[in-house]
């Protein structure tokens, strides 16, 4: 049975609201903070939980946790929530431990440990894959940069909504690892949405060739989730193209410091970029789609 453990969860998106329920669920005791306080507040109400409470800043949550989690948007937010005024990595205990879920930058990833370690702080970086689903079920894979001790004791914690959790390198090497896992995903929903195009100009029935094609070499989490629903026209769910868009700038801006070209990446990229244009910013990435015309059956 895993250890109950004081833990304060930073940030209550689509994401993190229900990992911090799964760590209620796992015995622990949380302390939760969001930006904008009634998301937190109606946290509360929803899992009336005695071992559950709210802080009104970053500081006050991390004070005297074992564990801080934070899972927010970008790299100015986790600085905004880690270093800025209220922050909580001066708030927390030495020896206590620090693990990001937030997708972020490689270079923010090393910034925090470098400045958790100042202060006798372990920290992780272990963003996460799965999309809401994923964090509603318990059943997120979780990529994690850090030292083997922070891993060892973020293992178990994490396991509470982690169902794939592996620990790929130092600081820094979990974020790069989301970034190669999102540049998979841009290149595999641009073939997607060619292949659907394909497939209706061609008369094919769409869900006869999903299932010919679906047990052979090109099968896909995205393939078996989002073709039908790429096929119907619908968008409204998912990881939003914002997000990603925000994801794959991460991932080109590394590409860029080791001096490696990403030519694939940087097209669905712009792809993306006229989607939002066209207001589709908060549509799931499937929507790439929406850029092809149907052609001529």
């Amino acid at each position: 049975m895993t250890e109950t453990l004081s833990i304060a969860f930073l940030g209550l998106g689509v994401m993190g609201s229900p990992m911090a329920r799964h760590l209620l669920s796992a015995g622990h005791r949380v302390t939760v903070y969001n930006r904008t306080a009634s998301k937190a507040e109606a946290w509360l109400e929803s899992t009336a939980n005695e071992r559950a409470v709210s802080a009104s800043t970053p500081a006050e949550a991390a004070a005297g946790q074992d564990i801080v989690i934070s899972c927010v948007g970008n790299d100015q937010d986790l600085a905004e929530v880690l270093f800025g005024e209220n922050g909580a990595l001066d708030a927390m205990t030495p020896s206590s431990l620090l693990i990001d879920h937030t997708t972020v930058s490689a270079g923010m990833a090393r910034r925090v440990d470098e400045a958790a370690a100042m202060l006798d702080i372990g920290a992780l970086d272990a963003p996460v894959s799965g999309g809401q689903a994923g964090a509603e079920n318990g059943a997120l894979a979780i990529m994690c940069g850090g030292s083997e001790k922070a891993m060892s004791r973020a293992k178990p914690v994490m396991q509470a909504y982690g169902k794939t959790i592996i620990h790929v390198g130092a600081a820094g090497a979990g974020q790069t690892a989301k970034m190669a896992n999102q540049m998979c995903i841009a290149g595999v929903l641009g073939g997607l949405s060619e292949a659907i195009r394909l497939t209706q100009a061609a008369g094919l029935d769409t869900d006869r060739t999903l299932q010919a094609i679906s047990g052979g070499a090109a099968q896909s989490w995205q393939m078996e989730n989002r073709w039908p629903t790429m096929v119907e026209g619908e968008f409204d769910f998912g990881f939003a193209i914002d997000w990603m868009r925000k994801d794959l700038g991460y991932a080109l801006d590394e590409a860029r410091r080791l001096g490696l070209s990403a030519p694939v990446t940087e097209m669905v990229d712009k792809f993306y970029a006229e989607l939002q244009e066209a207001g589709a910013g908060r549509q799931d990435t499937s929507a790439l789609i929406k850029r092809l015309p149907k052609g001529n059956p």
